[in-house]
């Protein structure tokens, strides 16, 4: 019994996970808050794009990885309090909208505002922490950036519209060769503000574009990140897995060329899920939530809040 009161000393216990809420549009906008006792930063985890959840899991498309649950986690152990947040009408935040494809990158960056605000009162340093999609919706938050915003973490953050993005996706897999004059079409419409009826594309391009994402596809390829992010003069760190076949090295640079003042991790064999690689399983980081995060992302990180953080 000694023993066991003498290792409950030395090792303290891990901050509690709980939701918070505040106001949405129609109903309350939520997040999971871990608040390690005495932490003087607090990072707000914005989720990529799709009806991902505050864990990083969209089960809806096949997507279970943990990352952003494991993320929080890691870093409360070095002192770093999280908010991981819902989108507005997804999940947790799910009654802050009817329509959750009825948002723009605009209101997204709206809520994040709002999220830094609520945890100003938590830490006296917030950061935005974007994943892929929601590295531009930081991005664009901070174009008026709340006082109490530290600086930007831009985790595998597109630096090109993301229109063009998805072309160089979908080209690097040469089966998706007969379908292409068809995207390319579809997302020149989009990019020049018109719809197309979904019946009137390919059937596997269908699910891509419907009509409700389509409204959203607008919205979403009108934004260049790059030029946005020339606005923020702060503190940023580009996140980019050498492995990632989403988001590109080019990407990278360009994020790196706007915002001449940030610094640079990059995560060899690092993939889209800020994981690393698994040989001869190309998707397991997508679909393994038992995968731990790649070596290097949390330290990274944490060198990056402390270095920033101080001269703040």
């Amino acid at each position: 019994m000694r023993q066991l009161f003498l290792a409950l000393m030395v090792c303290p216990a891990m901050a509690v996970a709980e939701p918070v809420q505040i106001a949405g549009p129609d109903g309350p906008l939520e997040a999971e808050l871990i608040h390690p006792a005495g932490a003087e930063h607090v990072v707000v985890v914005i989720p990529g794009s799709g009806p991902i959840d505050r864990d990083g899991n969209a089960p809806a498309i096949g997507l279970s990885t943990d990352v952003y649950r494991l993320l929080a986690e890691a870093m409360a152990r070095q002192g770093i309090a999280s908010l991981r947040i819902d989108k507005r009408g997804l999940h947790g935040s799910a009654a802050a909208i009817a329509d959750p494809n009825d948002v723009t990158i605009d209101a997204y960056a709206q809520d994040a505002r709002r999220w830094v605000a609520r945890a100003s009162g938590i830490a006296r340093c917030v950061w935005l922490a974007g994943h892929s999609e929601g590295g531009l919706v930081s991005l664009v938050a901070a174009q008026d950036p709340p006082d109490s915003l530290c600086g930007l973490i831009l985790l595998a953050t597109p630096g090109r519209p993301v229109g063009q993005l998805m072309i160089e996706q979908f080209v690097a897999n040469p089966a998706n060769a007969p379908f292409m004059p068809d995207l390319r079409a579809v997302i020149a419409d989009l990019e020049a503000g018109r719809t197309r009826a979904p019946e009137t594309l390919p059937e596997v391009l269908q699910p891509l574009f419907t009509a409700g994402l389509q409204r959203y596809m607008i919205d979403l390829f009108s934004h260049d990140p790059a030029q946005i992010a020339r606005a923020w003069r702060g503190p940023a760190l580009i996140v980019h897995g050498e492995a990632d076949i989403q988001v590109r090295e080019t990407d990278a640079r360009t994020l790196a060329a706007a915002l001449p003042q940030a610094s640079r991790l990059d995560l060899p064999a690092g993939t889209h899920t800020l994981k690393a690689k698994v040989a001869g399983r190309p998707f397991a980081t997508y679909s393994d939530p038992a995968l731990p995060l790649h070596p290097d992302l949390v330290p990274g990180i944490v060198q990056f809040i402390d270095a920033s953080g101080a001269a703040e």
